[in-house]
């Protein structure tokens, strides 16, 4: 009598449910970091946003009755006698001068800081105009700039030289709030380009040495293309702040002498709080962040041929 072996059965591999169940889990812990994010940027960003195009549609007084007006208000930006077209040209220029002047003045401060003893003190020195109020500082500005005050006086003790008022001449009005807008945010982007320096590869740096690249030589084709990616971040803040620029020329000029110095947003806030136009304010404001959109967004696609992330 023969006894038949059962040949052993291979058990089929356990599926991967503790995998499965932390992905899960990591899912959900991320939809609840993302929530309350999502949320304030719903309510706060993208809601007004849509309110604020479906507003610019209609003629909306402050008190009144609200009636569509369709494309009136868009039509009306470019009427004779209004302002925005002088404001929409001051607001280009303003961000094609600031925005060049303050990366170049930004990156050279920081080599200079990078390469000081004192670089730390330097650093708080220069960030402290970020933190301080706009108003304030462009009142101080303002309190330097006028005839007989802090400038003038100065040349005059010192040299007989009698200034000029810069902000009540039109030629000068412009270039005047420039240097306070320059001095205001010089600091933020000069602890950026600092921090960004400190953080270069030593390896490629004394590479290069070896190869025979210093100087003037080491800065352009070693140097600042490391810097690439913190210049894309600093140009692509400082243009948007440049295009929403309304508190300095506020205070300094309140748009004048005439029209030189008022900006967009200016514009908008004399619409709606001066003039009660809520519809009529709308519409500037669609305007100018239509343009900051496109503009921002050539720049996300121009970086792919200069922004070098690879180090």
């Amino acid at each position: 009598m023969t006894a038949t072996l059962a040949s052993p059965t291979r058990h089929q591999a356990p599926e991967p449910v503790t995998v499965n169940r932390k992905k899960k889990t990591d899912s959900r812990a991320a939809l609840g970091f993302l929530t309350p994010s999502a949320v304030g940027m719903t309510l706060f960003i993208l809601l007004p946003t849509l309110l604020a195009i479906a507003t610019s549609f209609f003629n909306w007084p402050t008190y009144g009755d609200v009636t569509f007006a369709g494309l009136d208000n868009y039509a009306g930006l470019f009427a004779e006698g209004s302002q925005f077209p002088a404001a929409l040209l001051n607001t280009v220029l303003f961000t094609i001068i600031v925005v060049p002047l303050n990366l170049v003045l930004t990156i050279a401060t920081a080599f200079w800081v990078a390469t000081s003893r004192f670089s730390k003190l330097y650093r708080v020195l220069f960030f402290l105009p970020v933190v301080t109020p706009t108003v304030a500082t462009a009142v101080i500005w303002k309190l330097i700039y006028q005839p007989n005050g802090i400038l003038d006086s100065t040349l005059q003790s010192l040299f007989g030289i009698h200034m000029p008022n810069l902000l009540g001449d039109s030629s000068t009005a412009m270039l005047a709030v420039v240097v306070v807008i320059l001095w205001q945010g010089f600091g933020y982007n000069m602890l950026i380009f600092s921090a960004a320096i400190d953080q270069l590869p030593q390896d490629v740096l004394d590479a290069s040495m070896l190869d025979g690249a210093a100087g003037l030589t080491s800065l352009l084709r070693i140097k600042l293309p490391l810097l690439t990616p913190a210049i894309f971040f600093a140009s692509t803040v400082t243009m948007i702040s440049a295009f929403q620029m309304f508190s300095e020329p506020f205070v300094l000029t309140a748009g004048g002498p005439g029209t030189s110095t008022v900006t967009v947003v200016m514009n908008v806030y004399q619409t709606a709080f001066q003039g009660g136009e809520l519809g009529a304010a709308a519409a500037p404001a669609i305007i100018l962040f239509a343009l900051i959109l496109v503009v921002t967004m050539i720049q996300w696609l121009g970086q792919k041929k200069w922004v070098h992330y690879d180090q």
